[in-house]
């Protein structure tokens, strides 16, 4: 198949690249371009561990803050395995979403959180009787790639944010009768239900690997 993705860079060449392995044709357009707040500051002053919820947080820490001492805890292996190749040491990963981190950090209760987040986030990470402080380090903007819908057969998204840039797209261009979407996550596939597509589906957990089983041959 010819599969667009439509993730951020640098998660979309490296999606591409698990494509090709497959036999697929990937077409790399990413909906969303990644972009670090200005003056953003990390102080892990009464911090006892870090939080990711994506590998683009975790991108984001280590450009501005040099230290990898604290324990870290990922929302998925792939943030888990950025964290890793950041330098930090004690990582231990949710293997899920937003509620599988939080479920994590309930059970484990390792003091004060810093949430390295976005500044639009998919949800509010609150386990109970774990005080999480959020910080902002960066933002998903609109990439308005340009994309011929009639020379694709699927798309493949990760966020809700690229699922609803892809509804529009679809949506201004039309002609997306024969396109299947498959989508990480149901928050992902909703703003695409609906949009004109032949058919979405979903992954039967929120991670790539899963995601990916989908498009198998």
């Amino acid at each position: 198949m010819r599969v667009w993705v439509a993730r951020a860079q640098p998660g979309a060449d490296a999606t591409a690249a698990r494509l090709r392995a497959m036999g697929h044709e990937p077409v790399t357009a990413p909906v969303l371009e990644v972009r670090a707040l200005p003056g953003a500051v990390v102080d892990l002053a009464d911090v006892d561990a870090l939080a990711f919820t994506s590998a683009n947080a975790v991108h984001a820490y280590a450009a501005i803050e040099a230290s990898r001492d604290l324990p870290v805890f990922a929302v998925g292996d792939a943030t888990a395995a950025a964290a890793r190749a950041a330098g930090f040491a004690a990582v231990e990963s949710a293997d899920g979403d937003l509620g599988a981190l939080t479920a994590l950090l309930a059970r484990v209760r390792p003091g004060r959180v810093l949430h390295a987040a976005a500044a639009e986030t998919a949800g509010d990470l609150a386990p109970p009787d774990v005080p999480v402080r959020t910080v902002a380090l960066y933002e998903t903007v609109a990439a308005r790639p340009s994309i011929d819908l009639s020379a694709i057969d699927a798309v493949v998204v990760h966020s809700p944010k690229a699922a609803r840039e892809v509804a529009r797209i679809v949506a201004t261009a039309g002609g997306a009768e024969s396109l299947r979407a498959f989508a990480l996550s149901p928050n992902c596939a909703a703003p695409l239900v609906g949009a004109g597509l032949r058919d979405v589906a979903i992954a039967a957990s929120p991670n790539e690997t899963a995601l990916l089983t989908l498009m198998k041959p």
